[in-house]
């Protein structure tokens, strides 16, 4: 997967975690699943 496809990943995500937390109605569960997901993309750019 190229790099910018990554970084436009990862940008949606945290993007979306932001909002899911601001609206405090989400699932524990899938919001646990998002952060996952953006901790493998951090590591797969370098950034963690």
């Amino acid at each position: 997967m190229p790099i910018n496809q990554l970084e436009t990943n990862l940008e949606a995500i945290t993007i979306t975690i932001a909002y899911l937390e601001k609206e405090k109605s989400a699932d524990k569960e899938f919001l646990n699943s998002l952060r996952k997901e953006r901790d493998k993309l951090l590591k797969d750019l370098n950034l963690k």
